[in-house]
């Protein structure tokens, strides 16, 4: 497993009962994780003392208790990045901290190619991957198909001052993004993808990342160039194991471009036991 552990403004703090208690910044939040199974003694005082709680319906979704006031919108740090932090529907709050790990690997690579390197950010959601590749000296295409978070995106490459690098700002559905950029002759020397598990396409037919992976590398893998660097897909679907992940990068982009494929689970150190909290898995080929 590979572990984020280089937070100073994030913290996962404990977690029990199907629950995280977490600091952004200097505000302390409990949010449900459907992972943590077990039921482990809450004996940290913040558990009892936290600015706000998210609950979840019976009749599906939820909503945020805020037990004392939160600003709209605060920020957090990452290295010499920036974040727009704020909680939102379904439990989110704009970042996903373990991801730092793979921002980092990818920020490592970046920075050794020695050349001019163009990634493709696909399902980039608010940004954290694509801030983080422009401050290693990136050119991103950045695709998500809600405009709020692009929006959110661009804030946060403006808070963490890389707006003026090259950077591709997309509203757009990715699968029809990257066939009309086959079509356009477009090539990548780094895709990364975190594709939801469950969703509906812009004709409103059912998505199910178990059912669409395979095709949706098949279809990436023709955008890589031939010095190519790195193909990435992130997944946080419990049916999709980092294994099956590997074997289709491995039977995919290895074949042709030569290189190597791992495949782990992403993860959160827990101050209160000592632990590591499983927060996701990631396949990636590299050369």
């Amino acid at each position: 497993m590979r572990v984020s552990d280089k937070w100073k403004d994030y913290e996962l703090i404990d977690c029990s009962d199907g629950e995280r208690l977490e600091r952004w910044g200097k505000y302390i939040l409990i949010r449900p994780d459907p992972q943590v199974i077990w039921s482990t003694p809450k004996t940290n005082g913040l558990w009892y003392n936290a600015d706000a709680r998210y609950l979840r319906s019976s009749s599906g979704g939820g909503s945020w208790n805020v037990y004392k006031k939160l600003p709209d919108v605060w920020q957090i740090g990452y290295s010499d990045l920036r974040f727009n932090i704020k909680p939102m529907g379904f439990k989110h709050t704009g970042i996903f901290p373990e991801q730092a790990v793979n921002w980092d690997m990818t920020a490592d690579i970046i920075k050794k190619a020695g050349r001019e390197v163009k990634m493709l950010n696909l399902f980039a959601y608010t940004g954290g991957a694509t801030v983080s590749a422009m401050n290693a000296g990136a050119a991103v295409t950045h695709v998500d198909a809600s405009k709020g978070m692009v929006q959110w995106a661009k804030e946060n490459a403006e808070t963490s001052g890389v707006a003026s690098r090259p950077v591709r700002w997309l509203v757009d559905d990715c699968k029809k993004f990257v066939e009309r950029e086959i079509r356009r002759g477009n090539k990548y020397d780094i895709i990364i993808m975190d594709p939801p598990s469950y969703g509906r396409g812009p004709g409103g037919e059912v998505w199910k990342l178990e059912n669409e992976v395979y095709s949706l590398c098949e279809l990436c893998a023709g955008l890589l160039s031939d010095d190519a660097l790195l193909f990435l897909i992130n997944s946080y679907t419990t049916g999709l194991s980092p294994s099956v992940m590997s074997y289709i990068l491995a039977s995919l982009i290895k074949p042709v471009h030569g290189g190597n494929v791992y495949a782990d689970e992403i993860g959160l150190p827990v101050t209160q036991s000592g632990l590591i909290l499983p927060s996701g898995a990631s396949a990636y080929w590299t050369r």
